[in-house]
């Protein structure tokens, strides 16, 4: 089975190498996959090695053998907590803790395998990411849309690339702010220093923008509550905005500046909670778009998980 996609170089990526150029445009595969699909620019081949111009026309043939997908990539670890599903797409509500798909230190339970055991998935995302058109991060929770049908796949990339959907987070964050809402834009790179990490920058890398307004707040536990509407989708975005900002997301081991905080705390039940707690105080509670195949509109919400439940309860005594 094939799949070509085409991409045309901006300006602003001009000089990028083009394994580079593909991991951001491509972002559901790894470089090393990439490096295996068919790739000609301008129509000729080219050496992953090399730079692009603007206005270059990016071509890549993508092949997969729907037959190799699943053949030992499933496993059934967890219940899924399903939203919905037809022919053509799941949508599942993601446990945190839980890895996307199989990678080298996560070779099973992971949600494609669970996922797989249930239902069958788009080839088209890889052998080991069938389905998969967007990421959330190991500890971050919510919903999430995969692809059954190619048909699917196809029209998922379409509607994330172009940001034709609407993706709602809640944060509990350090700090209280003196506003009710705020407009975020920085681009957003991966540092230079730690390769895990993402960092904002005045110029180069990649524009982001996240629309953030506060929820909850309370004021002796010096935390906050922020629903943040997610205006592009960038690796880590929304703790990478927020920590910039001053207001990083509670328990967030790689941008939470958790030790520096915990000074403050009074309460015994929160600083019993935070010390404990493993994984950032993030979930993805919205998620609209436009059927790919059908076109009806779609709107899913899951409520908070019980961490997250339990953590609000804590917060709510405090006042």
């Amino acid at each position: 089975m094939t799949d070509v996609r085409k991409f045309h170089v901006s300006e602003t990526d001009t000089g990028m190498r083009l394994d580079k150029f593909l991991v951001s445009q491509m972002p559901e595969f790894s470089r090393s996959e990439i490096q295996r699909f068919s790739v000609v620019v301008n129509g000729a081949p080219c050496k992953f090695s090399g730079r692009l111009r603007a206005d270059d026309v990016v071509s890549v043939e993508i092949l997969s053998r729907p037959s190799d997908v699943a053949s030992d990539n499933i496993s059934s670890d967890f219940d899924l907590d399903i939203l919905y599903e037809d022919d053509d797409i799941i949508v599942v509500n993601k446990p945190r803790g839980v890895v996307m798909y199989p990678s080298a230190g996560n070779k099973t339970g992971t949600l494609v395998q669970n996922i797989l055991s249930h239902t069958h998935l788009s080839p088209l995302g890889g052998l080991t990411r069938p389905g998969v058109v967007h990421r959330l991060d190991k500890d971050t929770s919510g919903v999430m849309v995969f692809a059954k049908s190619d048909a699917a796949f196809r029209g998922l990339v379409r509607i994330f690339s172009e940001h034709d959907l609407t993706r709602k987070y809640i944060a509990f964050v350090w700090g209280v702010p003196n506003w009710d809402g705020a407009d975020i834009t920085g681009n957003i790179v991966r540092s230079s220093r730690n390769r895990k990490k993402m960092t904002m920058v005045k110029t180069g890398g990649k524009p982001a923008h996240t629309i953030v307004n506060v929820a909850s707040v309370w004021p002796r536990a010096g935390v906050s509550m922020f629903r943040c509407t997610l205006m592009t989708g960038r690796t880590h975005q929304i703790r990478v905005h927020l920590s910039a900002h001053g207001f990083p997301v509670l328990c967030d081991s790689i941008y939470g500046h958790g030790a520096s905080r915990l000074g403050s705390v009074r309460d015994p039940e929160l600083l019993d909670f935070i010390k404990t707690h493993h994984g950032q105080m993030l979930h993805a509670e919205v998620l609209d778009f436009h059927h790919p195949v059908t076109g009806e509109m779609l709107h899913f919400k899951a409520q908070i998980p019980d961490d997250m439940a339990q953590l609000r309860a804590i917060l709510d005594e405090i006042g």
